[in-house]
């Protein structure tokens, strides 16, 4: 398997730090009937976190997620009517970025990431860091020419807080007030948010797109090969993406699921099973370095 990025490895062992447990199924039947489609359905969308995406696939994407720190013109990966989002991550930070000795100082920072001690979680309530995020981040990710943000780790703010309650009250209503605040500066960017399903209901208002991260297959880092979730574990995501469709009937919803590209079949199964929910998909490899086109029917 090709090496992971920075990025893809962190955001799958959170997932895991964030004590969620999956059960086993069966693998898709891939002629499980015909799959629902949106009026927009051959709008396709992506994820490339990799220093090298490929301009003809970026361009054949409505939504693109990139990295925005690679030195790169991000317009020849724009296409026809496109947008493309940068990522940005609100609830940690690694120590290479050039804010992090000022937010430390600050004391915004809390502990380490456990499974990326190069990361920092940051206190989501500290005005040192929501200042950095509405003054530095998001105005530099939009002055390289994205139409938006990406926004990753939100998770962070349940964990924490369930973590220590005391100790960390109020860092989901944080966490909520600083979406919300970004959205008030930026009125006419558009924003992702991945998971975060504790802000999800009081952001969704606010948000042109969600994202259900591995909402029916994974990457089992302990035995190192991808897997299928339970209906259970699936159903939950599901569940709190239609209640914030509800809330905000205007919002996209997006699903990521992993799996091994050789294995043709079973990626148009994970394709056919989100399209029946209502979702529009993207099927990639863990790596999230390079742009996988959907396989033809």
């Amino acid at each position: 398997m090709t090496r992971l990025t920075d990025l893809a490895r962190r955001r799958m062992l959170a997932l895991g730090a964030l004590g969620l447990t999956f059960g086993l199924r069966a693998p898709l039947d891939a002629a499980a009937g015909p799959a629902r489609r949106s009026d927009d359905d051959d709008a396709r969308w992506a994820i490339d976190y990799g220093a090298a995406t490929d301009p003809a696939l970026a361009r054949a994407c409505r939504l693109l997620v990139l990295e925005p720190h690679h030195p790169r013109p991000i317009a020849p990966l724009r296409g026809t009517g496109s947008s493309l989002l940068g990522y940005v991550s609100f609830g940690e930070i690694e120590r290479s970025r050039p804010y992090f000795p000022g937010l430390e100082k600050a004391g915004a920072l809390g502990p380490a990431n456990p499974n990326w001690p190069d990361a920092r979680l940051v206190d989501l309530r500290h005005p040192a860091w929501r200042a950095a995020v509405i003054d530095q981040l998001v105005p530099a990710i939009l002055a390289l020419g994205y139409d938006g943000i990406f926004i990753d780790t939100m998770d962070n703010a349940e964990a924490m807080e369930r973590q220590d309650p005391v100790a960390n009250k109020g860092m989901i209503a944080a966490g909520a007030a600083l979406i919300g605040a970004v959205r008030t500066r930026f009125p006419k960017i558009r924003i992702m948010l991945n998971r975060g399903y504790a802000v999800l209901p009081d952001v969704a208002p606010k948000l042109d797109y969600v994202l259900g991260e591995a909402m029916a297959s994974r990457w089992n880092f302990a035995a190192k090969r991808y897997e299928m979730l339970s209906d259970d574990d699936w159903e939950w995501q599901a569940a709190r993406l239609r209640v914030a469709k509800a809330r905000n009937p205007a919002l996209k919803v997006m699903t990521l699921d992993y799996w091994d590209q050789a294995d043709v079949d079973h990626v148009r199964s994970l394709y056919a099973r989100e399209r029946r929910a209502g979702f529009r998909p993207y099927v990639a490899t863990l790596a999230l370095d390079r742009l996988w086109p959907e396989p033809t029917r």
